[in-house]
């Protein structure tokens, strides 16, 4: 057992931690292909980042106001930054892990807590600001920084700790993942739908075709219901506004019978408010999925045009499509338009990181 399990161990039995120890902690990640394509990984990260880029500049706009100005955004916008698509805190939190984790050959949480505090943070969310404020106030150890929140800001950057884990698929990757989302948002909600994706996005990477539909939200409710426990979430505004339970439970009672009643993807995002509460996020991530999975260009430009937080859905639904459909299904516009940046001057550092990744991560065995 390495240090990590330990040390998540520890936490669980000093109830540090604000989530169930579900029989995922004893269980090994799915087995994937020996040939598995890098090209995938790839696919996974950069999509994250051009959901990101496309989404940053109307980030909580309302629908009508973003169509008014913009009809059907399916390009980056105009910016003051940079002729191309520029990032907001989803791609830096993101890369600024994988940098991390190469850094440490692997997770090592309290350095990227450290990390996340070293440069300034575009858009920054109020659970993250909240964790960066106590830890560079000198709160210590690391994980008494994290926010007690069920915003987005975990989930949106989890996809890269799976990344070292390609090497060996071990039992850790599951304590990595809960390390890496209590940096700064220590709740159930939160934490169970980082270990949901994670696993998720594992299975995705070894997938030769789209999944069926019901296999979005089945598959996340099954992991996250031994995970997050019986909470109570509260809707901030929607058509559900009496439901009281946990994350898990609204996905399974909401989600599949809005695709059974063939709501658009905005008609069911305004049903359950599609902002960066996580009661809002992943049903919407989920629906974009069930509908238009199979089709990267469409289930992006919906999330970037259908959903109010619509940046951080972009890019955990891309993150998803990429690592299903590999890099060469993104279209290439959007990959040529991205400026790569993780700071306001760094243009490539993302194509750099994903090299170096590469170079240390892959193996001959499983990502060629």
């Amino acid at each position: 057992m390495n240090n990590n399990r330990l040390l998540l161990d520890d936490l669980f039995r000093r109830e540090q931690s604000r989530l169930v120890r579900g029989s995922l902690f004893d269980s090994t990640p799915p087995t994937l292909p020996d040939d598995l394509d890098w090209g995938r990984v790839e696919g996974m990260m950069l999509g994250l980042a051009i959901g990101d880029a496309l989404g940053n500049t109307t980030e909580g706009k309302l629908h009508n106001e973003r169509q008014r100005l913009h009809g059907e955004i399916r390009d980056y916008l105009p910016n003051r930054y940079a002729a191309g698509g520029v990032p907001s805190d989803d791609t830096q939190l993101t890369f600024w892990t994988l940098e991390q984790l190469l850094s440490d050959d692997g997770l090592d949480a309290g350095h990227l807590a450290e990390r996340f505090c070293a440069q300034p943070i575009y858009g920054i969310g109020s659970a993250v600001k909240e964790f960066v404020s106590n830890y560079q106030s000198g709160m210590r150890p690391w994980h008494r920084c994290a926010a007690h929140s069920a915003g987005n800001g975990a989930l949106m950057r989890i996809a890269p700790v799976l990344i070292p884990h390609l090497r060996s698929g071990s039992a850790s990757l599951w304590a990595d993942t809960v390390l890496a989302a209590i940096v700064t948002h220590n709740d159930a909600a939160s934490t169970s739908a980082c270990l949901a994706w994670v696993y998720m996005l594992w299975c995705l990477l070894g997938m030769s075709e789209p999944p069926d539909p019901l296999w979005w939200p089945e598959t996340y409710v099954a992991l996250a219901r031994g995970l997050e426990g019986e909470g109570c979430l509260v809707p901030r505004g929607g058509a559900y506004q009496e439901y009281r339970g946990p994350l898990w439970r609204f996905v399974a009672e909401y989600v599949a019978p809005a695709y059974r009643q063939g709501l658009s993807v905005r008609e069911a995002g305004d049903s359950w408010y599609s902002g960066a509460f996580l009661l809002e996020t992943v049903p919407s991530v989920l629906y974009i999925l069930m509908c238009h999975g199979h089709d990267p260009e469409e289930a992006l430009v919906r999330a970037v045009n259908d959903t109010k937080d619509n940046d951080t859905i972009a890019a955990i639904v891309d993150s998803a499509v990429g690592a299903l459909h590999g890099v060469n299904r993104l279209p290439a516009r959007w990959l040529h338009g991205l400026t790569g940046r993780t700071a306001a001057d760094d243009d490539g550092r993302i194509s750099g990181l994903l090299g170096q990744a590469r170079e240390v991560f892959a193996t001959l065995q499983r990502c060629q």
